[in-house]
C-alpha cells in the first residue's frame, strides 16, 4: 500500500495545498486571503507554510505597494505533483481494485 505523505497529510496542510491547488498554474493567493478562507490565526498558518515551504511545495513573494506589502502563497511544480500524488493514493484508499486471486 502507498503511504500518504505526512507534509501534506496534516488537516491544515491539506486545506491549504487544496485552496492552492484549484488554482491556475502561476496563480497565488495572499497570505490575508487564505487565512481568511481558512479561518487560521497568522501564526498557525505562517507555521504550516513554514513546513510547506521547507518541503518545497510552496513559495511567498512579498510585494510592496501604497496600502502596504502584501505576501503571496504559489504552489510549486512539486508542490501540485506531490498534491495530485497525495489525491490518488487517497482516490485508491477509497475505491480499492479487487484482489484478482
Amino acid at each position: 500500500m502507498t503511504e500518504l505523505d505526512p507534509v501534506i497529510h496534516a488537516p491544515t496542510r491539506l486545506r491549504i495545498m487544496a485552496a492552492l491547488a484549484v488554482l491556475a498554474e502561476g496563480d497565488s493567493l495572499s497570505f490575508s486571503r487564505l487565512q481568511h478562507m481558512l479561518d487560521l490565526t497568522p501564526g498557525n498558518l505562517i507555521t504550516h507554510l513554514r513546513k510547506l515551504d521547507e518541503a518545497n511545495y510552496i513559495t511567498s513573494a512579498k510585494t510592496k505597494g501604497d496600502d502596504g506589502t502584501r505576501t503571496s502563497i504559489h504552489l510549486t511544480h512539486t508542490g501540485r505533483a506531490a498534491f495530485e500524488s497525495y489525491s490518488a493514493t487517497v482516490q485508491k484508499l477509497l475505491n480499492p481494485t479487487p484482489d484478482k486471486t
